[in-house]
């Protein structure tokens, strides 16, 4: 058993802390928002993640899972401490280190014993190095340390199944012996474990993300060309995807990315770029096509209704991807802008994002549940694949609408069998299927 600190209580923070927690360590999460850290301790979690809430429960009760606003508590007996706080995009595009600064400064301000440090934050490739010189510059007289990078890769809505059982855990140090020690706490996750050097490490991070956001955006390039062309992307991208080289996975096509990682992640790397005199011609790419996706969707609204001020527009979910709450840097957010600029009175419903919609999006109108959105309804976007809105009874939803229209911005069902209950229905790239002429 090693005893972890696990800085920032967010999704990162908290997944990874927990995880460490049930694989038999002794974990003190700390974070510096002391409403956030008395909400855990009474069993309040401040995200939706499938299975946290229980997980969290269970090792709070065996004892090894603590909370804490206090840093000379949560090192008091730390061997690790991993620095998972947020590290926004800054007006430019750069990540903004500002929580990182702070975390440094504050571990200085109270080590007493020799520490690895792990950032598990996504950081810019070097601040493994700045952090170093952040603790050395605050404390001359600071014990023996070192800095590991440590990146995750946990996907929002799966993140404990990704954090058990990872592709890979990546590793990077210029002290190879603290790497190792890094390497043994992860041994139990029975993956392939890769140590190299700080900057490298930081740099897989970014361009693992960067590459995936390229591919969802390539197949949404794809899928406009469908359109104009008449093939339906589902099964050019089926087709693809037997090709090994380029897989299944990220392959399709729908209105965009978004959320805390990707948008961030590859403005960052553009700007890394760009400040190392090297321009990020298809990360800039990458972006303008995701940019459209999300204008895309209410053209084809438009197309359905024509001009959309005073119609009544219902959005099918929230979140930026299903099972998590999270609405940072969500495509909903940019649609629902757009509909209300055209002059559309905009509805909708999400099955867990609503009390942060109330808060991002106060002027739309939020519903009960999915038939509230429907009715008096112009036109239906579909927005996020929840689970639940792929088996709906359309066949009550088209009775309650003023007009049968639908926008399936995910591709989640099927044309003809849409078309046949009475509806206008339009998708992302499905050609003579999705788009045939009326």
């Amino acid at each position: 058993m090693k005893n972890i600190t696990m800085i920032g209580v967010g999704y990162v923070g908290l997944v990874s802390g927990t995880c460490f927690a049930d694989l038999g360590n002794n974990v003190v999460c700390l974070d510096i928002d002391e409403q956030r850290i008395a909400n855990l301790k009474k069993g309040i979690m401040p995200i939706y993640e499938p299975g946290l809430e229980e997980l969290v429960e269970r090792n709070v009760k065996a004892g090894r899972l603590h909370f804490t606003t206090s840093y000379e508590e949560a090192l008091k007996e730390a061997e690790f401490v991993f620095i998972a706080v947020g590290t926004p995009s800054a007006v430019d595009g750069q990540a903004d280190l500002r929580y990182v600064r702070m975390a440094a400064e504050s571990i200085a301000d109270v080590m007493d014993h020799p520490l690895i440090i792990v950032n598990k934050s996504t950081v810019p490739v070097g601040t493994g190095d700045w952090v170093a010189e952040i603790i050395r510059r605050r404390r001359p007289d600071v014990p023996d340390f070192s800095v590991v990078s440590c990146p995750e890769f946990l996907r929002e809505g799966s993140a404990i199944r990704d954090f058990m059982n990872p592709d890979r855990v990546v590793l990077g140090s210029t002290d190879r012996e603290a790497a190792e020690k890094v390497a043994q706490i992860h041994l139990p996750l029975r993956t392939t474990i890769m140590i190299t050097d700080l900057r490298t490490a930081e740099m897989i991070k970014y361009a693992s993300n960067a590459f995936l956001a390229t591919k969802i955006s390539f197949i949404n390039e794809v899928a406009s060309i469908c359109e104009a062309l008449g093939a339906d992307v589902m099964e050019v991208a089926y087709g693809m995807g037997l090709d090994k080289r380029i897989g299944h996975h990220f392959l399709n096509a729908g209105i965009g990315w978004g959320g805390s990682c990707f948008p961030k992640d590859v403005k960052a790397l553009a700007y890394m770029a760009e400040a190392a005199g090297r321009p990020p011609r298809i990360l800039n790419a990458t972006m303008d096509v995701n940019a459209q996706q999300r204008k895309a969707i209410v053209h084809k609204a438009k197309a359905l209704v024509g001009d959309l001020k005073g119609k009544r527009v219902g959005m099918l979910g929230l979140a930026f991807k299903p099972n998590t709450d999270d609405m940072r840097d969500a495509p909903s957010i940019d649609i629902a802008r757009h509909l209300l600029q055209e002059g559309a009175e905009v509805c909708a419903y999400d099955p867990e994002a609503m009390e942060n919609a109330a808060r991002i999006l106060p002027e739309i109108g939020l519903a009960k549940d999915v038939y509230d959105v429907a009715k008096d309804a112009d036109v239906l976007l579909l927005v996020t694949e929840w689970n639940e809105f792929k088996n709906l009874d359309l066949k009550r939803i088209k009775t309650l609408m003023r007009q049968p229209n639908l926008v399936d911005g995910r591709n989640i069902y099927d044309p003809a069998y849409v078309r046949s209950l009475g509806f206008r229905y339009r998708g992302i790239g499905r050609g003579y299927n999705g788009e045939g002429v009326e």
